[in-house]
């Protein structure tokens, strides 16, 4: 298995504070994955040290083959990246921002600039200063930036900030379009936990600088399935009933809870059947749990 994003035991220490502390990441090509943790947990210390911008206290990293190494080598010809704010040259344009960032890159062909505008969605700004555009516009300005050079790895924290929910639709389907269709690596951070949910084809969740679990394709689904929940006064008369009409019920502290397609799109059946069996709900009503919940239970929340 080739990985764009390999770290072995990588932690990170400032004074008293470990800020990361023995992460070991193994990110697919191809894949995006979902990098989730509580304001300081430790996101932005990782990505800064997947692109060696920091040192690490302890271990290793590897991106996309290659391990960084003090000199801070690396593959970044063919990484993109957007960490934190992004930055611009205010009293240039758009378009002359992205042109400065081109020759950096050594690109010759100056089109990749009107081709990543159009991404971008910036065409009507290609001419603006970039000193006075919206927050959402310099956001998709550093993103514009990030991808000039079409890059095998996108390393994003916080790609959503200032983006207005259009522009949060917009962005979700450029990110998909790359992976699925380029084979373009995206490993992103975000406190926007339903636009990771409708992203990520893996996850990890960080606290307290330690990779606390990491969710596969599979139990992402899972965590996405839906299932109705189902409150009655005599559980066990109730759970007799539906097993007896041919269903899966389950029974959970105080409910009953059942997943299947029919039962979800159908709730009515089964009020049906409890109400001939004299059971009637007294609770009837479909449910998901949400990323948010899942991870509010693993972190205890704020703290």
């Amino acid at each position: 298995m080739n990985h764009a994003i390999e770290t072995d035991q990588l932690s990170k220490q400032y004074g008293d504070v470990r800020a990361v502390d023995n992460v070991d990441l193994r990110v697919k090509q191809g894949e995006i994955y979902g990098f989730l943790g509580l304001n300081g947990a430790g996101k932005t210390t990782t990505i800064r040290a997947l692109l060696g911008m920091i040192r690490p206290s302890g271990g290793s990293v590897k991106v996309l083959g290659q391990t960084l190494v003090q000199s801070g080598r690396g593959p970044w010809a063919r990484v993109g990246h957007l960490v934190e704010s992004p930055s611009a040259y205010p009293e240039l344009s758009v378009r002359e921002n992205l042109d400065v960032a081109r020759r950096l890159h050594g690109i010759q062909n100056p089109k990749v600039v009107d081709d990543v505008i159009e991404q971008l969605t910036l065409t009507s700004y290609a001419d603006r200063k970039a000193g006075t555009l919206s927050s959402g516009n310099f956001q998709r300005l550093g993103l514009a930036r990030a991808l000039l050079h079409r890059p095998e790895l996108l390393i994003l924290d916080e790609p959503a900030n200032g983006l207005d929910p259009a522009g949060l639709v917009e962005i979700r389907k450029l990110l998909i379009s790359l992976a699925q269709e380029n084979g373009v690596t995206v490993f992103m951070s975000s406190h926007i936990l339903t636009e990771v949910d409708r992203l990520a084809t893996r996850m990890g969740i960080i606290h307290h600088g330690k990779l606390i679990e990491e969710l596969d394709a599979d139990q992402l689904e899972k965590l996405r399935a839906k299932h109705l929940e189902v409150r009655v006064r005599d559980l066990v008369s109730a759970y007799a009933g539906l097993q007896s009409a041919g269903y899966q019920p389950v029974l959970k502290e105080d409910m009953i809870l059942m997943e299947e397609a029919h039962v979800i799109e159908h709730p009515d059946d089964i009020a049906r059947i409890l109400v001939n069996g004299g059971t009637p709900p007294t609770h009837l009503a479909v449910k998901q749990q949400n990323l948010e919940e899942h991870f509010m239970q693993l972190t205890g929340g704020i703290k």
